[in-house]
């Protein structure tokens, strides 16, 4: 399943801190990297920007224990490696996250997406409905944002010459979006380490750099992945919601909650952006209540059919 030969984890990720064990796949010529801990229903955890896998380990580590907890790095971020020519185009995320699901024979899943990770998520969903039964979604967005003056100007600044320069030479989103997106709690040194280390150089950085303008410029993955909405309106959703978040506003969760009716709404109070990282005992025990009604129906409906 995996081909660790293609993948070495750096000596500078922390047993400690990130205590799982990292596994290397080949999918399309990158080498994505990913960790595959627990067993029970599949949670497939996928990240945004700047961050990667190390984004989910408290909660990876509360959840092992009764679920099959899979995430995995997109080319770029983390411990990947893209294939010569990667533009890191979310559209091409989506793809590789297509590509590792079906490399991986994942089944009964249920997606987490959070930042970017909801719309490259949705789009495999999209393109893989027998695989996906469920969806928890936080913090995030699934639609074209042109003309929304809020994402306009944060993709027009951020995604700038100037400040991609910026994040190019000075890792800039790690050191100003990190510390921000975290309203409940301060990430400690040793965290940053590990955001700053995945994207350590300016040819590292350019993953990180591309994506805030292509929250106007990919607009026609945007539209694909809204007009695909109707599709999987049926699955049941969890909504988890950090309320301080100064990215993500209560109209995003309200559009989120209307696209999906069959959804609970978890919000956590004072918590940024990285919900999952600011508040995880309270992610996880969102994720805890909530599987824990979906799949007992399951079960009670299979038990019917039988």
């Amino acid at each position: 399943m995996a081909d660790a030969s293609k993948g070495v984890r750096p000596a500078w990720v922390d047993d400690d801190l990130f205590p799982f064990e990292s596994r290397f796949i080949d999918v399309d010529g990158h080498t994505v990297h990913y960790v595959d801990e627990g067993a029970g229903p599949a949670l497939l955890f996928l990240h945004g920007n700047p961050t990667w896998s190390f984004l989910w380990r408290d909660v990876i580590r509360a959840l092992r224990e009764d679920f099959r907890c899979v995430a995995l790095d997109y080319p770029g971020f983390g411990l990947s490696t893209p294939k010569p020519g990667y533009r890191y185009l979310p559209e091409e995320h989506a793809d590789v996250v297509t590509g590792f699901v079906d490399a991986l024979g994942l089944d009964g899943v249920t997606l987490v997406g959070q930042d970017w990770g909801g719309p490259i998520g949705l789009a495999a969903v999209q393109r893989r409905p027998g695989v996906f039964d469920r969806l928890v979604l936080a913090n995030t967005w699934a639609w074209p944002v042109n003309g929304d003056l809020h994402f306009e100007a944060f993709s027009r600044i951020v995604g700038g010459p100037l400040t991609r320069f910026l994040v190019r030479r000075l890792n800039l989103l790690v050191t100003a979006f990190i510390p921000t997106a975290h309203r409940r709690r301060k990430p400690t040194e040793a965290e940053m380490t590990h955001y700053r280390r995945a994207l350590d150089t300016p040819e590292r950085r350019q993953a990180s750099a591309v994506l805030p303008a292509r929250v106007r410029a990919s607009r026609a993955f945007f539209a694909g992945v809204e007009a695909g909405l109707a599709d999987i309106a049926h699955l049941p959703a969890l909504i988890v919601w950090g309320d301080a978040d100064i990215a993500f506003r209560p109209r995003e969760r309200e559009r989120l909650e209307a696209t999906f009716p069959d959804h609970e709404t978890a919000i956590v109070e004072g918590a940024g952006t990285y919900v999952e990282s600011d508040a995880p005992e309270e992610f996880t025990a969102a994720i805890r209540t909530w599987a824990a009604m979906r799949l007992g129906d399951a079960s009670r409906a299979s038990e019917r059919d039988l």
